[in-house]
């Protein structure tokens, strides 16, 4: 569950207020091709994604938006940089959410246009402050790109809004640097009530962006901070989905059913091939949706006695494996059919 912010309704999804905590990701298609990002947009939603951004670069790009809304049933979100009238545009076709910052489009006027259509339809919009894209005004007050200087000016965009009797907004306060944005969204916490959409960017590749994806969004979801989230990852988008799951299940913040993996880090008294078990199973149960806990353990001593918790597992002994339910040993199975026999098992539960 997230935060007792105030909340705001992208589509069908409550962000805040103590909604659950949604998982977002965004297309890496080029805008250009619609039949590609359809298709994306397809795979990340059947992969459990709740949200989906999309680069609207152009007014070409709209065309992406009634494209994809024919095809799936999560919120869209267009991610707009600029030029108001984008946004204006993504509204008239259907958008769930912009994303812009207030004080990138000029003038009062213009703000207050995009403003005024979002509000007549209900549309929130995220402000996203990175690192690298601070007002030279803030930049200079602070010096760099510190957790003050993102606060100040996510609420000074909000102000722009606020200015028109905007409310309906989503902060966010992104930094490479993870005790940056950690700060930065402990700060905010404190200064207003928005709802907060958690991440770190430009994070990196998948090794290092899930490292430090994990600890600045674990570390903010653990004190009760943030809403919904984003793991940026230099990756396929549906590894980010499966990487912001996983942060949730680890903190029991997953509500959706999905099944708890865990696994014993091998040793001296391993006898079987257990990486490559692991391995296998944990790929089978992708996408298996059953409320469960599974575990493949390397030996007797962190077989049915450690995991004994476990609803059905392995443990693995000298070239063969015990299948165990509950901490009570069901049977012994050569270690090539493990798997197979733990799959039926699975199959019943």
């Amino acid at each position: 569950m997230g935060s007792k912010s105030k909340f705001v309704m992208a589509g069908n999804v409550k962000i805040g207020g103590g909604a659950d905590i949604s998982i977002q990701s965004m297309l890496n298609i080029p805008s250009t091709d619609i039949e590609n990002s359809v298709k994306q947009a397809v795979e990340l939603e059947k992969a459990g994604c709740d949200i989906i951004r999309i680069a609207i670069p152009n007014m070409d790009a709209v065309k992406l938006i009634y494209a994809i809304k024919e095809k799936v049933n999560i919120p869209i979100v267009a991610d707009i940089h600029f030029d108001y009238r984008l946004a204006i545009e993504s509204v008239y076709a259907g958008i769930d959410k912009i994303r812009i910052n207030p004080g990138n489009i000029g003038s009062d006027d213009r703000v207050k246009q995009v403003a005024d259509a979002c509000k007549s339809k209900n549309i929130p919009i995220r402000i996203g402050v990175n690192s690298g894209s601070l007002e030279k005004e803030i930049l200079a007050k602070y010096g760099s790109p510190t957790p003050e200087a993102l606060c100040e000016s996510a609420l000074y965009h909000a102000s722009l809004l606020e200015k028109f009797d905007f409310d309906d907004i989503v902060l966010s306060m992104k930094s490479s640097t993870v005790n940056s944005m950690i700060k930065a969204y402990r700060l905010a916490n404190q200064k207003c009530n928005y709802p907060l959409h958690l991440g770190v960017t430009e994070a990196g590749t998948e090794r290092m962006g899930l490292i430090k994806s994990s600890i600045g969004i674990g570390t903010l979801l653990s004190d009760g901070i943030g809403d919904t989230i984003r793991v940026s990852l230099t990756a396929d988008p549906i590894k980010e989905v499966y990487a912001g799951r996983d942060i949730l299940k680890a903190l029991g913040l997953y509500s959706k059913n999905s099944v708890e993996f865990v696994s014993c880090p091998t040793c001296g008294r391993t006898r079987i091939d257990l990486i490559s078990l692991a391995n296998t199973v944990e790929k089978k149960l992708a996408d298996c949706n059953k409320n469960i806990k599974v575990a493949i353990m390397g030996c007797v001593v962190n077989g049915p006695g450690e995991a004994k918790e476990a609803d059905i597992g392995i443990a693995g002994g000298v070239g063969q494996c015990l299948i165990f339910k509950k901490g009570e040993i069901l049977r012994k199975v050569p270690e090539e059919e493990a798997v197979e026999e733990l799959m039926k098992e699975i199959d019943k539960l």
